[in-house]
C-alpha cells in the first residue's frame, strides 16, 4: 500500500491505518528507536507510542513523506523515553553524538526561540542537502539515528577514522554555514 492511501486510511478513521503502517514502517521505526534506547522494551513501547502519535496527528496532519514524518515522532519519543529512564546514566553513543553537535548548534527550553530554533532547523536541512550523499549520510546516521561509528563503517565500507574524521569536518563545515546565517552561538 502507497503512502498515500495509509494517509487516507488515517484519515477516514480506519483502524487499519494503523497496521498498515506498522506492516510498511515498522521496521525502520524500530531502527530509529534502537539507535536512541538499548531495551528491547523501551524500543517495542516507544514505536507503540509512535504509531499512536501519528495516529493522533493524522489528521488534521497530511505529511508529504510518511517515512520522514513517522521516522521524526520515533525519535522523539525515544529521546523522551531515554531522558525519563536514564536521566544520569546515558547512552555512551547518543551523549558523545550530543556533545559533539554542542559546539555548532545550541539546545534552549526558552519558548521565546522557537521561532530561532525553527530557523535553525530550517540552515540544518539547507545544509545537509548541500552535503554529497556519503557526508549527509554519514552525519544523519550518526547525529538522527544514534549510530555507532563501527556501524557506520560497516554501513558505507569506511573505516572508524574515515567516519570520524568525514564527521569532524562536517560539522566544522555546518558551524561555518550557521554562522554565514547569522546563527549566534
Amino acid at each position: 500500500m502507497n503512502d498515500t492511501d495509509i494517509i487516507d486510511l488515517f484519515c477516514r478513521r480506519s483502524e487499519s491505518a494503523v497496521s498498515q503502517i506498522e506492516q510498511k514502517y515498522g521496521n525502520l521505526c524500530r531502527h530509529v528507536a534502537k539507535g536512541v534506547l538499548s531495551n528491547n522494551e523501551d524500543i517495542d513501547e516507544c514505536v507503540n507510542d509512535a504509531l499512536f502519535a501519528v495516529w493522533n496527528a493524522i489528521p488534521p496532519e497530511k505529511p508529504e513523506k510518511l517515512s520522514a514524518f513517522i521516522c521524526k515522532i520515533t525519535r522523539n519519543i525515544a529521546l523522551d523515553k531515554f531522558d525519563y529512564i536514564t536521566s544520569k546514566r546515558r547512552n555512551p553513543n547518543m551523549k558523545v553524538s550530543m556533545t559533539e553537535l554542542e559546539d555548532c548548534l545550541f539546545q534552549s527550553n526558552d519558548v521565546n526561540s522557537t521561532v530561532e530554533n525553527r530557523e535553525i532547523i530550517s540552515h540544518v536541512n539547507a545544509f545537509l542537502r548541500r552535503l554529497s550523499f556519503d557526508d549527509r549520510n554519514v552525519f544523519l546516521r550518526k547525529y538522527f539515528f544514534g549510530d555507532s561509528l563501527a556501524e557506520i563503517g560497516k554501513t558505507f565500507k569506511f573505516s572508524e577514522s574515515k567516519v570520524k574524521s568525514s564527521l569532524h569536518r562536517t560539522r566544522n563545515k555546518l558551524k561555518t554555514y550557521l554562522i554565514k546565517k547569522g546563527v549566534e552561538f
